[in-house]
């Protein structure tokens, strides 16, 4: 088995110098904006140079993230900060929007790419089309089981990154909302308020407007420590500790412990526990436990533990670990006048220093001397790895023990200032495409998404653009719907879906389905010979990406419901884009279901309900028991536009009908037909918002 790269946050510059004084093989930061955690103290163009040249120096790699949703009006300023990650020589940009990927691709092609985890890729597919799309590596979605990530790294071509500790979302990264229209903070644009870590209450018999008190929709924090062996021989590239929020001492005490496992040395595992946990750890997507064991929340008592166990983490990134290979070479002695030491290390870097004494002739042999006083690199990154003597005539000679120390300080720090250097990639000038904005004040056509067929009122079948069902629905649907009629694919495919959702489109190829909707990055592949529309799950907000995914096939595609009204109207990819007119949006999906808290799997009717602190209720559906199956969240309040459907710049309103009966449905139907105002209570979510 080869060692996996342990990759370890740096939130700060302090935190940078712990990952990297205790060992990490490479560190993951944030530009200041355009990253997935805004709230950090991230790193300026200038402070990411120096970090370049600190980590460089001592061997560690340096991943930038660039992980964020992108608006139109933004893309200038991406493009510029991919600029400064390629003068700072960084290895790598962590992406998640394509706008970020082409623009790396196209300004700086060896600046390696890898696909963010907010992609939300859980399958070899997935990983097959991040590696068409040009990245170099896929962070897969931390909800996998061990056979899953195997079956991955088996099947993919580029090298496969898994998240081993640190906070466990709630919601599969990339498809939660919660935050967005919530809090009014995107956890999509790197500002997560966290609010799932609030009461959300799964228990039965709660009284109408009762608040919630329990916390059924926070997790305990991952740990997969215990399990890295088994993870190298799946075949992992890279193990990321999650944690840029953190501090210091944390980073230390999971570096230390991680390097530990590898080695097959044993760890500290109550300083790990004690430096932060949420009442302990759990481990279950990766052992396929996925029960109520998962859940747990930050205590009073986990807190004093942290303060406890601080100064003991502390003292790891105290001196640094020496870890860079240095080769010694002294020549020269008596007859020379002096001697000279040269220092190389094996990225080619040389340098040589001169004794300022003349070498006397020696009573004994001086080479173990010599030995000693250039072995001793505590304090620097360094570590003796050799030694070849090449003496003039006369012998090497002897020289006090005080030179060969001030030589071996010299000629490391000249090694040091060397590997230092700042080697920008090189760039290559683009100008930014011009997109045409979109038509304004135009009735858009009207589709409508149901969850099953029965769901749909027969009579609104002629009045609407396009029909909308899950691939499940797919053998229910009247062959007199099917020439209007999409298969939306899921968003996220755990287990055998993705196998058995391939065998069902091609099953279907010839069943009179106008397209398919597709939800992820493996999804272009698995509906080859198929029309295809973009969903939600692909996250596009602005123009540059919208025309990727057009170039990739799309023939029409449903724009983020985060998107302002405003930045809808920059896109315009040549092909037909949509937006949600009506609907109870889907805040979160989840692996790990909330319900399990209170219930059994096998007592569930597919669904329940969970109660905030203001005393709302949250559907919570289910698309399968147990781990392979998915929950939604939805917004208790619907989303609804019909009397301003004038106002929104796409060429398709989508109503998305999700818990409603059909004659609920019909009513709705009616309502954004007749361009009528809502009859209840209703949001117009973040569509006037200023993005």
């Amino acid at each position: 088995m080869s060692r996996p790269e342990i990759l370890a946050p740096a939130g700060n510059r302090e935190m940078l110098g712990a990952a990297v004084f205790s060992g990490a093989d490479a560190v993951y930061l944030g530009l200041t904006g355009f990253n997935a955690r805004r709230t950090a103290g991230n790193f300026t163009p200038e402070e990411l140079q120096e970090a370049v040249s600190f980590c460089h120096a001592r061997g560690v790699k340096v991943h930038v993230t660039l992980n964020t949703l992108v608006y139109d009006r933004e893309l200038a300023g991406l493009a510029d900060a991919v600029r400064a990650v390629a003068a700072a020589g960084a290895d790598a940009v962590i992406a998640d929007d394509l706008a970020t990927a082409q623009l790396v691709k196209s300004i700086a092609p060896t600046l390696h790419l890898h696909g963010s985890t907010q992609m939300s890729v859980h399958t070899p597919e997935g990983a097959k089309e991040l590696a068409a799309l040009g990245y170099d590596r896929v962070i897969l979605a931390r909800e996998l089981s061990l056979e899953e990530i195997r079956a991955v790294c088996e099947a993919s071509p580029i090298e496969v990154e898994v998240f081993v500790h640190g906070a466990l979302c709630m919601g599969v990264s990339g498809q939660c909302m919660m935050s967005a229209f919530l809090g009014g903070r995107s956890g999509n644009r790197g500002a997560c308020a966290g609010p799932c870590r609030l009461p959300f209450d799964a228990s039965p018999n709660l009284r109408p407007g009762q608040p919630g008190r329990a916390c059924h929709l926070s997790l305990k924090d991952m740990d997969y420590i215990p399990h890295l062996r088994e993870l190298m021989d799946a075949g992992v590239a890279s193990v990321k500790i999650e944690g840029r929020l953190r501090t210091p001492e944390y980073a230390a005490a999971v570096v230390t412990a991680c390097r530990a496992v590898c080695a097959g040395q044993p760890y500290d595992e109550k300083l790990v526990r004690d430096i932060f946990s949420r009442s302990g750890f759990t481990d279950g997507y990766l052992t396929n436990r996925n029960d109520g064991k998962m859940f747990g929340v930050r205590t009073e008592a986990d807190a004093e533990a942290t303060r406890a166990a601080t100064p003991k983490a502390r003292e790891l990134f105290r001196r640094e670990l020496q870890r860079v290979p240095v080769r010694y070479t002294v020549s020269g002695g008596v007859e020379d006048g002096g001697v000279k030491l040269t220092a190389a290390d094996a990225d080619g870097h040389k340098v040589s220093v001169y004794s300022a004494d003349e070498p006397q002739p020696a009573q004994k042999d001086p080479l173990p001397g010599v030995e000693r006083a250039l072995g001793k690199t505590g304090g620097t990154p360094f570590v003796m790895a050799g030694l070849t003597a090449e003496a003039g005539e006369g012998g090497l000679g002897f020289l006090p023990g005080s030179v060969w120390n001030e030589m071996r300080r010299e000629a490391l720090d000249k090694l040091l200032e060397k590997r230092s250097k700042v080697r920008p990639h090189a760039t290559q000038d683009i100008t930014l495409p011009a997109y045409p904005a979109h038509t304004v004040g135009q009735v858009p056509a009207l589709a409508a998404r149901f969850a099953n067929a029965a769901q749909c009122p027969a009579d609104a079948v002629e009045k609407l653009k396009y029909l909308i069902f899950p691939i499940a629905e797919a053998e229910s649907i009247p062959a007199a719907w099917r020439g209007k009629t999409l298969l939306e694919l899921p968003r996220v495919m755990f287990g055998k879906l993705e196998q058995k959702t391939a065998a069902r489109l091609d099953a279907l190829q010839d069943a009179g389905f106008v397209g398919a909707v597709v939800n992820n990055p493996a999804q272009l592949r698995l509906a080859d010979g198929w029309t295809l529309y973009g969903g939600l799950g692909l996250n596009v907000t602005n123009p540059m990406s919208a025309a990727r995914y057009a170039a990739l096939g799309m023939q029409g595609m449903l724009l983020q419901p985060e998107t302002a009204l405003t930045a809808m109207t920059a896109i315009a990819p040549g092909v037909p884009t949509a937006a949600l007119c009506y609907g109870h949006l889907p805040l979160m999906l989840t692996r790990a279901c909330p319900l399990r808290n209170v219930r059994d799997c096998g007592k569930c009717q597919g669904g329940g309900t969970l109660r905030d602190r203001k005393g709302r209720d949250f559907t919570v559906t289910c698309s399968a028991p147990g781990g392979a199956g998915v929950r939604t969240v939805y917004n208790p309040v619907p989303l609804y536009m019909g009397e301003r459907l004038r106002e929104m710049p796409v060429d398709v309103a989508i109503a998305a009908f999700t818990t409603e009966t059909p004659a609920r449905a019909a009513q709705i139907l009616a309502m954004l037909l007749d361009a009528r105002p809502f009859d209840n209570e209703f949001t117009r979510g973040l569509y006037y918002t200023n993005n």
